[in-house]
C-alpha cells in the first residue's frame, strides 16, 4: 500500500520535473512577446489618478486572467481538431494589434487641434467611462497578446503528451499574467514609493535622493514604455503575419526580420486605419 503510494508521488515528481522543463523552454521562447506584453500593458495601465492605478491594472489583471482562462483550453482543442483555425485567429489579432499602433502613430502626428467644447465635452466623458474604455481597450489587446504567448508555449510541447501540453500552458499562461502585471504595478507605483521615501526621510539623506529620482523617472519611464509599446504593437504583428502567410514569409528574404516585420505590420495598420476611417466617415455620412 505504502509502495503504491510512494510511486504515485514518484510519477507525480517526475511528470513535474517534465512541465518545469518544458515550461522553462516555453518561456523562453515567449521572451520576445513578453516583453512587448509589459511594454504595451505598461502603457496603457497608466495616466489615471494615482488612487484609481492600482484597481484599474487590477481590473485588467483579472481580464488577462479570464482571457487566458478562455484561450488555452481553445487553442489546445483547435490544435487537436482543427489547427488552420489557429492561423486564422492570430492573423485577424496581427490587424487588430497593427491597427493598435499605427492609430497612436497617427493621432500623434495629424491630430487636429481641439476645441474648448469638444475639450468640456470631453472632460464630461472622464471618469467612469474613460476608465472602463482604457480597460476594455487593454483586456483587448492582452487577449491578442495571450494567443501569440499561448500559440507559442503550445508549439514547444506538441510532440509532448496531453498532460504536459496542459500543464506547461497553462503554467506559461499564469506566469505570463503575474510577472507582466506585477512589474506593472511596480512601474506605475514608483512615485508613490519615491513620495513616501521623501517623506519619511523629512527630505534627507540617501533616501530623499532615492525618492526624487524614483518621481522624476517615471514620466520618463511612461514615455519610453508608450514609444516602445507602439513600436511593440507593429513589431508583434507584423511578425504574425510573416510567421503565418507562406507570401510574407518569403518576401524580401536578405533583409533583416525586424525592420520585415515592422514594415508590414505598419502597411497592415496603415490600411485598417484608412479602411476604419472610411466606414466612420461614411455612417457620419448617412447621420446626418
Amino acid at each position: 500500500m505504502a509502495s503504491g503510494f510512494f510511486a504515485i508521488l514518484d510519477d507525480i515528481a517526475a511528470l513535474m520535473d517534465d512541465v518545469a522543463v518544458a515550461a522553462k523552454i516555453a518561456t523562453r521562447k515567449t521572451a520576445g512577446i513578453l516583453g512587448d506584453d509589459l511594454a504595451v500593458n505598461a502603457e496603457k495601465a497608466t495616466g489615471f489618478l494615482s488612487s484609481r492605478e492600482l484597481p484599474v491594472l487590477w481590473s485588467i489583471t483579472k481580464g488577462s486572467l479570464i482571457n487566458k482562462i478562455i484561450i488555452v483550453p481553445i487553442a489546445l482543442l483547435l490544435n487537436a481538431f482543427f489547427p488552420v483555425a489557429i492561423k486564422i485567429i492570430l492573423v485577424l489579432g496581427g490587424f487588430y494589434l497593427a491597427y493598435e499602433g499605427v492609430e497612436k502613430i497617427v493621432e500623434y502626428f495629424f491630430h487636429r487641434q481641439k476645441k474648448g467644447h469638444e475639450v468640456v465635452a470631453e472632460i464630461k466623458q472622464d471618469g467612469n467611462d474613460a476608465e472602463k474604455a482604457k480597460i476594455k481597450s487593454a483586456v483587448t489587446t492582452d487577449f491578442i497578446l495571450s494567443v501569440e504567448i499561448v500559440i507559442i508555449a503550445l508549439g514547444t510541447v506538441l510532440e509532448e503528451t496531453l498532460t504536459i501540453q496542459i500543464l506547461t500552458v497553462s503554467v506559461v499562461a499564469l506566469l505570463a499574467t503575474i510577472g507582466v502585471y506585477g512589474i506593472v504595478a511596480i512601474i506605475v507605483r514608483m512615485d508613490d514609493t519615491g513620495y513616501n521615501l521623501i517623506k519619511r526621510s523629512n527630505d534627507q539623506g540617501i533616501f530623499a535622493s532615492m525618492g526624487h529620482l524614483l518621481v522624476k523617472s517615471l514620466p520618463v519611464i511612461i514615455r519610453i514604455l508608450s514609444v516602445v509599446g507602439t513600436i511593440a504593437l507593429i513589431l508583434v504583428s507584423g511578425g504574425i503575419f510573416v510567421h503565418n502567410i507562406e507570401f510574407l514569409h518569403h518576401l524580401l528574404p536578405n533583409l533583416p526580420s525586424i525592420v520585415k516585420e515592422f514594415a508590414i505590420g505598419l502597411v497592415a495598420g496603415l490600411i485598417v486605419v484608412a479602411i476604419t476611417t472610411g466606414v466612420k466617415k461614411i455612417i457620419s455620412s448617412f447621420k446626418k
